[in-house]
């Protein structure tokens, strides 16, 4: 007979929002301590913000792109990323932007190509001025901030306001500490950057919104008017699915943390770190933040009728 797996028992009876000023605590020190770490060391920003060289090259055989890039490290030009692109005898080389006019980057451009050799056919060649580098890098943020933004007037048009504004809160908070981890490890912060972010909001509010659905799901079967046992009833039942969600993704990226190299490492440790905290905030923070909100319409509704004088 099949029996269903629990991670977590059933009759599991946390009482999380007791645990909520424990939470709020962490919440604070992480969002301190990013704001710390951005006043003092900022953001590592890469090429794609800084401003750098572009080349796109393919070579008659299949490229051993770590060998190439210890090569390229040896130029002495600065920060050097190379990745494949469109197959494995293509690739994409980014070098930083050198200090001088455009003579210097020219230059840099012909000591890549000379490293190469002729054996390399170059389909593109581009310099990303510190201009384009920087709109690039309000766009990215701005995007992020409208993604956040979107996703809380989504659940507040989904559920209530409140659920929303709770939902924007956790979500830009998951969002902002993942940002202080770049800038705490010095991190290159660069367009892949932005896609783990924008992937970090969209995975933070799937496991918020599971609570909130329970929550508003317990609200019309029960005849309940204490918000903390709704709560706390529906982080518990959640609890299982939650944990294993987060567990099964962060064994699909452990791999690429442990073994993806310089390539991955910035998307993989920011996602990881993003579904940590991610997790954390759907089960102590979002759901509890309703309690300072003004009250549910479903329970204003429940709450029994003044007594007639």
């Amino acid at each position: 007979m099949f029996h269903p797996l629990h991670l977590i028992p059933p009759n599991t009876k946390i009482d999380f929002v007791a645990k909520r000023w424990l939470a709020f605590g962490v919440t604070i020190l992480l969002v301190l301590l990013t704001v710390a770490s951005l006043s003092t060391k900022g953001l590592n920003l890469g090429i794609d913000f800084k401003g750098g060289i572009l080349i796109e090259a393919k070579a008659p055989h299949a490229v051993d792109v770590s060998a190439l890039r210890a090569e390229l490290g040896l130029l002495n030009l600065g920060e050097t990323s190379l990745q494949e692109f469109g197959g494995p005898d293509s690739v994409l080389i980014r070098v930083q932007r050198q200090e001088g006019g455009e003579e210097a980057q020219q230059r840099a451009v012909e000591t890549v190509r000379a490293k190469l050799g002729a054996e390399y056919e170059y389909r593109r060649v581009e310099v990303v001025g510190p201009t384009v580098g920087n709109e690039l890098l309000h766009a990215g943020i701005l995007a992020t901030v409208l993604a956040v933004l979107a996703i809380g007037v989504y659940v507040g048009v989904r559920f209530e306001w409140q659920f929303g504004l709770a939902a924007f809160i956790a979500t830009l908070h998951d969002v902002f500490v993942t940002v202080g981890l770049y800038s705490v490890l010095q991190l290159d912060f660069n367009l892949t950057a932005i896609a783990a972010l924008l992937t970090l909001a969209g995975y933070s509010i799937n496991d918020t919104v599971v609570v909130f659905d329970r929550i508003r799901e317990t609200l019309r079967r029960q005849k309940a008017t204490d918000l903390r046992a709704v709560i706390n009833d529906a982080v518990n039942q959640t609890l299982s699915r939650t944990l294993m969600t987060a567990g099964t993704t962060l064994l699909a990226l452990l791999p690429l943390v442990l073994m993806g190299g310089t390539t991955l490492i910035n998307f993989s440790a920011a996602l990881t770190w993003g579904i940590l905290v991610g997790t954390y905030s759907s089960i102590y923070v979002a759901a509890a933040l309703l309690i300072y909100m003004p009250p549910l319409r479903r329970i204003e509704t429940l709450r029994p009728a003044p007594a007639k004088k």
